[in-house]
């Protein structure tokens, strides 16, 4: 019994150490510290392969050649 506490303890620990953003940086003066970092996503703009736009725009690409190679269109 004690040999599953410290299993699944080590287990919510790690998955907690796992679930946080943070990382080690050193100084110039060799002090090591605890960062936190942050995501900076870039969703929406026309330009990226995942947006609504970029999607829309390469399916309507796709159904107009494909039409006019005959495939689809009848």
């Amino acid at each position: 019994m004690k040999r599953l506490v410290i299993i699944g303890s080590m287990l919510i620990v790690s998955l907690t150490l796992c679930a946080i953003p943070a990382s080690l940086h050193v100084s110039q003066e060799k002090i090591v510290s605890v960062v936190l970092d942050t995501a900076d996503a870039r969703v929406g703009r026309p330009a990226t392969a995942t947006s609504v736009a970029g999607v829309a725009r390469r399916t309507t690409r796709r159904a107009v050649r494909r039409c006019a190679v005959g495939v689809t269109c009848y």
